[in-house]
């Protein structure tokens, strides 16, 4: 099947054929469905249509949004209000869609206390159970115990 570069339909016909009008053309010929019960070739500028089609892909990948990871740090025995400005900046960051990655750190004598930092990341858990998941549960490596969310 034959498709000229007007996008007219010129019927079965041979391969012979097919490169013979596209030669005329002076143009090239480009087998568009191959699979088809009978292959689909056009008539048409093959360095133009890869262009195209490499314009198409590099506009799709500057549209595409990437999950960043942000990262929110914290003590064992932080106040109110600090809580709060840092639970606001964690909201802001899942609704653009981020992960985040809560850190606790311990100093000196907390490190006695790690109960307080465990009891501090299931609060965070807590208060952002509907809007989030646990993508990575608690863990302690050396002075820091952290945990990621992601938005659902």
């Amino acid at each position: 099947m034959l498709i000229d570069e007007n996008g007219e339909k010129q019927g079965v016909m041979p391969i012979a054929a097919a490169l013979e009008a596209a030669k005329e053309a002076g143009l090239d010929l480009v087998e568009v469905a191959p699979e088809a019960k009978n292959p689909v070739c056009k008539i048409l500028d093959y360095g133009k249509m890869r262009f195209q089609a490499q314009k198409k892909r590099a506009e799709s990948k500057k549209k595409q949004k990437t999950a960043d990871l942000k990262e929110i740090k914290m003590r064992p025995n932080i106040d109110v209000h600090d809580y709060q400005v840092k639970t606001k900046a964690m909201t802001r960051f899942f609704a653009q869609g981020d992960k985040v990655k809560v850190t606790i750190r311990f100093r000196g004598r907390e490190m006695a206390h790690q109960d307080r930092g465990a009891n501090l990341l299931q609060r965070v858990r807590d208060d952002f159970e509907d809007t989030t998941k646990v993508e990575f549960e608690p863990k302690t490596e050396g002075r820091q115990m952290m945990m990621v969310l992601a938005p659902k």
